[in-house]
């Protein structure tokens, strides 16, 4: 499990850009707070010898997986979510998390902390407000 600014990031797969190629299907982590992401570290050397090999034969674009085998289950089973779970559960998730972690940081009187997960709750609480109203204005509630 990774983590990112507080959160726990989602395991995922997505397409990055290695100078002029784009490589689609890479296993990323992502997070959903900060929006950073970092290559799945159990892929990273195959991601660089792909992404060079592509860009050495002037490849715009590659798939990930036609090139490298591996078991995406066996490469997301430590993350806390993944992409394809409910996105209001992935922020619930997120915000139980961050609400545990603050109350530890008070606990051990961390006020930087403190405030960095004040900032991060914020955040994940907009995203769950979107949510949301996204689910009032389909006709979900």
């Amino acid at each position: 499990m990774s983590f990112c600014c507080g959160a726990s990031m989602i395991g995922t797969n997505g397409t990055l850009k290695h100078f002029r190629t784009h490589i689609h299907n890479v296993p990323i982590l992502f997070c959903p707070v900060c929006h950073r992401v970092e290559i799945h570290h159990m892929i990273e050397n195959e991601y660089e010898i792909l992404a060079e090999y592509a860009h050495g034969d002037g490849a715009s674009e590659v798939d990930f997986i036609e090139y490298v085998e591996q078991e995406e289950q066996e490469l997301f089973e430590n993350c806390v979510n993944n992409e394809n779970e409910d996105p209001m559960e992935v922020v619930t998730n997120q915000i139980d998390m961050a609400l545990d972690l603050l109350c530890f940081a008070k606990q051990i009187s961390d006020e930087s902390w403190e405030q960095d997960l004040k900032r991060r709750l914020s955040v994940l609480n907009q995203r769950r407000n979107k949510l949301l109203q996204r689910r009032t204005s389909e006709g979900y509630c």
